[in-house]
């Protein structure tokens, strides 16, 4: 769908608002006519650009998203894993976790959104982590065919979900670098 009517910076502006939304009534709660009203647009702008209410979520959560996993190569596993960490503060983990958590219900119930997740934001970001697997393994830091490279994504996720549930803990840097040191990286027999 043609999104050249808009600027980069109204665009933007229209992304961050839908995330204010969904932080504050989640995505049951958030309607196309809340983010028109707060983004001083009208709600067949955000059709004609974004089609529908999960397109419009999936977008914002792929602008909001700090790491683009493709990007990263520090020429070692565990340096890149460091550095997709430290890209993201705490107190922005805390919230991107409370947010994909309330998401999670809510993919459950639409398939809409999920197809829309799916293609927008997690299919990028699991070619992204396998360009950074496969880089490791092309470097013989990790074998071809480590049964455990196709679970990282899951260890991943299930880290980001596991601790608030178990711990009643936010996660943050010093969890995540913890949990990647003394899981992932030797469930993939790296270095």
């Amino acid at each position: 769908m043609a999104r050249s009517r808009l600027t980069p910076e109204r665009e933007s502006e229209l992304y961050e608002t839908v995330i204010d939304l969904l932080g504050e009534v989640g995505y049951d709660g958030l309607t196309m006519d809340a983010v028109a009203t707060r983004t001083r647009s009208s709600k067949a702008t955000l059709y004609r650009q974004w089609g529908s209410k999960p397109e419009l979520v999936a977008q914002s959560l792929r602008h909001h998203k700090p790491v683009r996993i493709a990007e990263i190569d520090t020429g070692s596993l565990r340096g890149d894993f460091h550095e997709m960490i430290g890209r993201s503060d705490d107190c922005r983990m805390e919230k991107d976790s409370a947010m994909m958590r309330g998401l999670a219900h809510a993919v459950s119930e639409n398939p809409e959104l999920h197809q829309a997740l799916r293609e927008l934001l997690f299919e990028p970001e699991m070619t992204g982590l396998d360009q950074v697997l496969r880089r490791a393994v092309e470097r013989g830091e990790i074998a071809a065919d480590n049964p455990a490279l196709g679970l990282v994504p899951h260890m991943m996720i299930g880290a980001v979900v596991a601790r608030p549930l178990i711990e009643d803990r936010p996660v943050d840097q010093a969890y995540l670098t913890t949990y990647v040191d003394a899981v992932v990286l030797p469930a993939l027999g790296a270095p």
